[in-house]
């Protein structure tokens, strides 16, 4: 597949996403490819997002206001322009797969909305996260204000979002936003790719059921109750003995 924005690798089950374009910047390329990219990902195990000099410095404003600006006024248009975006910031948070973010340097925007759709995020020591919609006059609308709250709490979500102000790797761990702040961008990547093997070993219908569990959404009891059903269906003998200790065997 010819992309321009970013760069698809494979290592046995682990896929990884590269945004390629200039600090990686989301333009309409990008919103364009994405999709495409995630649905060839049917027989990944894993999939982990980086960027290169810096994850992202999100939404590529220049090229962008030139679909944004004819549809301002017009909600359906709008919300056409929009939906491209979603089509990637909700295909990944769709993923049956665990989805691992690698993010070094700037994360800005759509940038941290993208990585808040991710199932797990690590960062290197020099990550900075802002979500600075507000400072643009601009609600944010890429799943973030729905997602972060969830991550972070909605007292740390709010203060991201209604500030714009950014935070750095340290604070970010502190809030929970990402699990592992790591000493140099290729110790990150090390990691995330460590990670990823680790979680391909795992059996997949375990990780799917989990990942839909934790983000499913609903009452207690009924996620309980579909939690059951999942296992009564994908629950298999082989796993169950993989797992115990050789002289329980």
């Amino acid at each position: 597949m010819d992309t321009t924005t970013v760069k698809l690798e494979r290592n046995a089950a682990v896929a990884t996403l590269t945004i390629t374009s200039k600090m990686g910047a989301m333009g309409q390329a990008f919103w364009e490819e994405v999709p495409q990219v995630l649905a060839s990902l049917s027989d990944a195990r894993v999939l982990v997002l980086r960027g290169e000099a810096v994850f992202s410095a999100g939404l590529d404003i220049k090229e962008s206001a030139e679909q944004i600006v004819p549809a301002l006024g017009n909600p359906e248009k709008f919300a056409a322009v929009v939906d491209r975006m979603h089509a990637v910031t909700e295909g990944v948070a769709a993923l049956p797969i665990p989805v691992i973010a690698a993010v070094n340097g700037w994360c800005i925007g759509a940038g941290l909305e993208l990585i808040a759709a991710a199932d797990i995020r690590l960062c290197s020591f020099d990550a900075r996260f802002s979500l600075p919609e507000v400072k643009l006059g601009i609600t944010a609308d890429l799943g973030g204000l729905q997602r972060l709250p969830h991550i972070i709490g909605r007292g740390r979500a709010a203060n991201l979002a209604l500030t714009g102000e950014p935070i750095d790797a340290r604070t970010a761990e502190s809030w929970g936003l990402v699990t592992e702040v790591l000493d140099s961008p290729d110790a990150l990547l090390a990691r995330a790719e460590e990670l990823g093997e680790a979680l391909a070993a795992l059996p997949p219908k375990a990780l799917e059921g989990t990942k839909r569990t934790l983000v499913d959404g609903l009452s207690h009891d009924q996620s309980l109750k579909n939690a059951v059903l999942w296992n009564a269906q994908y629950l298999t003998v082989e796993n169950l003995h993989a797992g115990l200790p050789r002289k329980s065997r």
